[in-house]
């Protein structure tokens, strides 16, 4: 298997090789390479791999290759976290298969059930959807899951963050007990093995190490500023470097149309994305940035979940999120199937105990960018701003914070009995 290094050498049918072929790949990712051939062979697979590294086309094509296109009943499921993951997994398997009679259909929450009902009567040989509205299906009687050879869960870490464990255990009882089940995600904990032992049988694992949770071909930079810095911070990043279309990820709905409000007074090719948008809103505005008829996209962590956008050669972390997982989630939207691509954070004096988590997570190095910005707080002459260790105020300091070292504000550290301490 290990001598397997292009889409050529597999057993694939000549109409799937077509669409493989026209989709332009040519050599196989690693996921790729350890996966398709078990899953192929029937077996039952284990994958860790970061959303961008292939393992669409991973599951995708055995898929594909096991359909019998003369029968119209469900044969295979994919189980997605999102409504835009499962449209965008339905349209890359669509592709695989777009030189056979395959019949793909996407099931999820906020469009039209009763299209969904009527293209289920139809016949449909592959569903991807989400569990919310995959139960309501087989609850009504319109989804039969009982001619479902092969059962994908993609995102699994991310299924059970969002507490859909009830809901996948259920669609799995729905299913036959002789059939294929493959889990797909770019963490492997407890949860997702009490998972895989309880609805896999003898799978094989195809795992990376925590070293390499970063993807390689993304260089990764950060620039401490100071808290009320930042908009001049990400301003002068734009204006300095040759940013072709980028994603800015904020905390929250309102700090994303903020900022987005900020850089189009700035004449900015600039829109929002996060939840407060309707699925129509979301669906326009991610293909007017897909189409490059907007160059930058600010968004929320929820709205951008599994965007699969090809292009997108910066990530910003306007914020920094608070669990350091986010941050590789967010900056896997660039650097997409091989391509390399660029993160910079802004990092605020206040956000650097967050900083470390992320940095603790992988051996890839995330470089300092110098802070030449002038701001308001600059112009005072030894002033900083910085977050007291002990109240957790607030406060300015005539000193520039060392992020090794806690710093008090001036009640707390006269309250001090010992000298300063090294942070852990």
């Amino acid at each position: 298997m290990n001598q397997i290094k292009h889409f050529k050498d597999l057993p694939l049918s000549s109409t799937v090789m077509n669409g493989i072929e026209e989709l332009g790949f040519s050599d196989l990712f690693p996921i790729q390479a350890q996966a398709i051939i078990p899953l192929l062979e029937g077996k039952d697979v284990i994958g860790q791999a970061q959303t961008g590294t292939g393992k669409t086309a991973a599951f995708g094509i055995p898929l594909v290759e096991h359909v019998d296109f003369a029968n119209k009943k469900v044969q295979g499921l994919v189980l997605e976290p999102t409504r835009e993951l499962a449209v965008q997994v339905a349209e890359h398997i669509s592709r695989i298969g777009r030189y056979t009679p395959l019949k793909v259909l996407p099931i999820y929450g906020g469009a039209s059930i009763q299209k969904q009902v009527d293209a289920l009567k139809n016949g449909v040989h592959i569903v991807i959807g989400t569990p919310g509205r995959i139960i309501d299906h087989i609850k009504r009687g319109t989804l039969d899951l009982t001619g479902v050879k092969a059962v994908v869960l993609d995102e699994a870490d991310r299924m059970l963050d969002m507490g859909f464990r009830e809901d996948v255990e259920f669609i799995l009882s729905q299913v036959p007990l002789n059939r294929q089940t493959s889990l797909f995600s770019a963490t492997i904990d407890q949860n997702v093995m009490g998972l895989c032992d309880s609805y896999m049988k003898n799978p094989e694992k195809i795992l990376v190490s925590k070293d390499e949770i970063a993807l390689t071909q993304i260089s990764q930079y950060y620039m401490l500023v100071n808290p009320k810095g930042k908009f001049q911070a990400l301003h002068s990043i734009l204006e300095e470097n040759h940013i072709g279309r980028a994603i800015i990820f904020c905390k929250t709905r309102e700090g994303a149309s903020t900022l987005a409000k900020k850089l189009s007074q700035k004449s900015y090719n600039v829109k929002p994305l996060h939840g407060g948008f309707t699925q129509a809103q979301r669906d326009f505005i991610l293909e007017s940035f897909r189409k490059g008829k907007i160059r930058l996209l600010v968004a929320t962590d929820v709205a951008a979940r599994g965007l699969d956008i090809q292009g997108v050669t910066h990530i910003i972390n306007y914020d920094v999120p608070l669990d350091a997982l986010v941050y590789f989630h967010r900056i896997g939207r660039t650097a997409r199937v091989g391509r390399e691509g660029t993160a910079i954070t802004l990092v605020s004096y206040s956000e650097t105990a967050e900083l470390k988590r992320i940095k603790a997570l992988t051996k890839t190095t995330i470089k300092e960018l110098e802070n030449n910005i002038q701001t308001e707080f600059d112009e005072q002459p030894k002033k900083y701003m910085a977050v007291c260790a002990e109240c957790g105020a607030e406060c300015e300091i005539p000193f520039k914070p060392d992020p090794n070292r806690p710093v008090y504000c001036h009640e707390c550290w006269e309250k001090q009995k010992s000298p300063i301490q090294r942070l852990a």
